[in-house]
């Protein structure tokens, strides 16, 4: 199976190229993010000529998650359990949850489409609200894990987080007055990281951005950031055997400010391949 991760910054805007890189790449499995429209919006048509199957979850032109798959996706679920609520409605209750999860099981795999928040500004409700946000993250997948630790499962999606120094380009997101990099966001990354899940595309990727400002030339300097990850449990990262991103669909007419990040899995036999670097252990 070859899974990938894009932010696509708008599937409307760019049904053809994230349709044509589907196809050109031989995904299996694309989680998408930022698809800015609602369910009924999504171009399902475009995507289904091409073989896939999608489900898709959104409400407005803001955030919205999807996924497409060549092989039909069971137990769709549009939010993991325990994901809080930004705000409250003009009656004082909480808010309707944002679209910015989606999981689904497809090849014995539990994969969630992530758009994790901004968190806008240091201080901003909307940053405690990632916090918050995160912390139920871990505490889904704790449970997950605890109660089926053969599980096969993968978060996968912009996280809004740059996890270490080596992951930041930019020289407008400092540590200590910028978002993205806070060690409070670092140590929520990393709790993720503590209730067994792996990055399983670095070790295999050691160098390279996934994100990148359309402003002030960051993508011509190379001043970008690495904020979409595909993270997964054990039984998920002993079958990868390969990882790609593409930094070329940050080019181009149209391209998103993010680009796809790309595993390939052994399924079948994920330990009998010898030659394949041991760093999941």
């Amino acid at each position: 199976m070859r899974l990938a991760t894009w932010n696509v910054n708008s599937v409307r805007a760019r049904t053809e190229r994230v349709v044509d890189f589907a196809v050109r790449e031989s995904i299996d499995v694309l989680a998408m993010q930022e698809i800015k429209c609602k369910a009924e919006q999504f171009p399902y048509e475009q995507f289904e000529d091409a073989g896939f199957h999608v489900e898709a979850h959104g409400f407005s032109q803001w955030n919205g998650v999807a996924i497409a798959s060549r092989e039909p996706l069971t137990d769709v679920a549009y939010a993991f359990p325990g994901m809080p609520a930004f705000g409250t409605d003009e009656a004082g209750a909480a808010a309707p949850h944002e679209a910015r999860a989606i999981g689904a099981t497809v090849g014995g795999i539990r994969v969630w489409s992530l758009y994790v928040p901004n968190g806008r500004s240091l201080g901003d409700p909307h940053y405690y609200y990632k916090l918050d946000w995160l912390s139920a993250l871990r505490e889904y997948t704790t449970d997950a894990l605890q109660n089926d630790p053969d599980l096969a499962l993968a978060l996968v999606g912009d996280f809004n987080i740059a996890p270490t120094d080596a992951d930041n380009g930019d020289p407008a997101v400092v540590p200590g007055f910028s978002t993205h990099v806070s060690p409070p966001e670092r140590e929520a990354f990393a709790a993720l990281e503590e209730a067994g899940l792996t990055d399983v595309v670095r070790p295999l990727v050691p160098t390279g951005f996934t994100y990148w400002d359309y402003k002030r030339l960051r993508f011509p300097r190379n001043e970008g950031m690495r904020i979409d990850f595909i993270l997964g449990s054990h039984a998920f990262a002993g079958a990868v055997a390969g990882a790609t991103i593409h930094r070329n669909e940050r080019k181009g007419k149209l391209p998103s400010d993010h680009v796809p990040v790309v595993v390939d899995l052994d399924l079948e036999s994920p330990d009998e391949d010898d030659d394949r670097p041991m760093i999941f252990g």
